[in-house]
């Protein structure tokens, strides 16, 4: 039975490429029901549809009828459009399928807390002011992969169930690519610390991440390509990041005034 939630936040789904993992979005989306459902950007990956073709799975289309359908059902779907998608930005203030596309959105918590939504590509100067050296790192990205794709099914040839993603661990262990990421939640969070805000909720760099930074509580829901995460809120105003792995699902709490980023706090078997 699905677990009842009061929102869901998603980013970086990247329906439209090879790199979706849109079964283990599927798997999710079963497993969790809610009242609202943020889209945080990059949902439709446009940009690279453009470059290489579309690729539109049967699952990816399950998962874009999925969401379509629980808009038409009294769910609120809120779409923050990001750099992959950014025609959509050129709409904002419109609703299609009872899709609301808003360029940010303020969401507050059942606890009174206010967060500002947001993609985030605004705060990546790579983006920005440097977009050669931005399309240079899209391609090295789409080749780790596609070795990530080549890996994924020999593990499962050799029966290893759970999702592990090459990409996501080379992020891990290169230092620019740790400095960048500090950096980017640094900025986010002093945006939102100055305009007032208790949190931010983000996506763009494909780095889930809870904590307490410049004196709000800054939180990236991470992405359906590596890490395979979303963000819940519960009924209590309670956030809590999932990485959904397949065979099970690693939850991390953010409790009441909890300031610091968290280990997985329990292992539990997906519904």
């Amino acid at each position: 039975m699905a677990e009842r939630v009061r929102a869901i936040f998603l980013s970086d789904i990247h329906l439209g490429t090879r790199a979706c993992q849109a079964e283990r979005l599927l798997d999710f989306l079963k497993a969790y029901e809610s009242d609202r459902i943020v889209l945080v950007g990059d949902i439709v990956d446009f940009r690279a549809m453009r470059r290489r073709g579309v690729y539109w799975s049967a699952a990816q289309n399950t998962v874009l009828q999925k969401i379509l359908k629980r808009a038409r059902h009294q769910v609120e779907v809120i779409f923050v459009p990001g750099n992959h998608d950014e025609a959509a930005r050129d709409h904002v203030g419109t609703s299609f399928g009872n899709i609301r596309v808003v360029r940010d959105f303020v969401h507050q918590a059942a606890d009174g807390r206010r967060y500002l939504v947001l993609h985030g590509d605004e705060f990546d100067q790579v983006t920005r002011y440097h977009r050669w050296v931005s399309l240079l790192g899209d391609h090295a990205y789409g080749w780790l992969l596609r070795l990530n794709a080549f890996l994924s099914r020999l593990r499962r040839r050799l029966g290893v169930a759970a999702y592990w993603s090459l990409a996501g661990y080379v992020k891990r262990r290169m230092r620019s690519a740790v400095e960048f990421i500090v950096a980017f939640e640094h900025s986010v969070a002093r945006y939102a610390s100055d305009r007032g805000f208790d949190g931010v909720i983000c996506g763009h760099i494909h780095a889930a991440g809870m904590r307490e930074i410049h004196g709000v509580r800054y939180v990236n829901c991470g992405d359906w390509v590596d890490s395979c995460t979303a963000v819940v809120e519960h009924g209590d105003g309670e956030l809590e990041l999932v990485e959904w792995g397949g065979a099970h699902e690693l939850r991390v709490l953010l409790l009441g005034t909890a300031a610091e980023a968290v280990e997985p706090a329990a292992v539990r078997r997906a519904a």
